[in-house]
């Protein structure tokens, strides 16, 4: 394949993982791991390191995307900065501890992980499962604590954590509007934290294809940023479009697809 060839593909790849990022309301990281393990493989990159690759990748990218959408709530007011700021040490911390568990992981192990992470969130999708929302927000160990768990399921599957975050500061107390903006915020350190610390880890590594530094593949990241924030837009309007219900559902079948791809392989 040629070098044209492949960032085509990516900027394919981004265009889709926008759109469906969009569409179903999620990071694109549950969608954007995937489809790098799937690209990857057609490129015949080692399988030992592939699903590194396509976390340390994931992650590089929602540095970009996640800044985009946490500015944007910053200027909305709606990012909770003194919880963002009990929860940004364990966040922190938690995304480096993520990576090194990565590290240590075969390949296999992790892509069974991720399987068995999204068919978890598929349940929890179709069943409605989410914790009930408080109204007293915990002390600044219990968040540091909360960050540190949220930080490294994330950096360990190459994912924002809005998943996570949004529930627990729900649970916390916020608004909606508070828990998405401040989820938001808290993807960006857990994002860019981990994509360094993956470089890290890879560096050297002889089963690197060309063109990664690290876990991170560049021309993946540039044709997903290009493509994926644009098609972002797209997603959104045909969310508008479809019933709720219908989205819902339709996500958690993919998510259950994937993640079954995953337990399987």
């Amino acid at each position: 394949m040629t070098v044209l060839s492949i960032l085509a593909g990516y900027l394919l790849l981004g265009a889709v993982a926008g759109t469906m990022a969009g569409l179903f309301g999620v990071g694109g990281g549950l969608i954007i791991v995937p489809a790098l393990v799937f690209a990857f493989g057609l490129q015949e990159v080692a399988p030992e390191i592939t699903m590194h690759l396509a976390v340390g990748t994931s992650l590089a990218t929602i540095v970009v995307t996640g800044a985009s959408s946490a500015l944007g709530h910053f200027r909305k007011g709606s990012i909770h900065k003194p919880w963002f700021m009990a929860l940004l040490p364990g966040l922190m911390l938690g995304a480096i501890g993520g990576v090194f568990i990565a590290d240590n992981l075969s390949g296999t192990v992790l892509g069974t992980l991720f399987g068995v992470f999204v068919l978890l969130l598929a349940v929890k999708m179709v069943f409605g499962l989410s914790p009930k929302p408080g109204s007293a927000p915990p002390g600044s160990v219990a968040m540091a604590i909360a960050g540190g768990v949220v930080g490294a399921i994330s950096a360990l599957f190459g994912i924002g954590g809005g998943a996570m975050t949004v529930p627990w500061l729900s649970r916390c107390g916020a608004s909606i509007t508070q828990a998405v903006g401040t989820s938001a915020a808290c993807g960006l350190p857990i994002a860019t934290v981990g994509a360094i610390t993956f470089i890290v880890v890879g560096w050297g590594n002889p089963l690197l294809p060309q063109w990664a530094t690290g876990f991170v593949m560049w021309p993946a990241f540039i044709g997903i940023v290009l493509t994926s924030v644009p098609f972002a837009r797209v997603g959104v309007r045909l969310a508008h479009i479809l019933p709720a219900t219908v989205l819902r559902f339709s996500f958690a079948t993919l998510l259950a697809v994937v993640g079954m791809r995953f337990i399987l392989a």
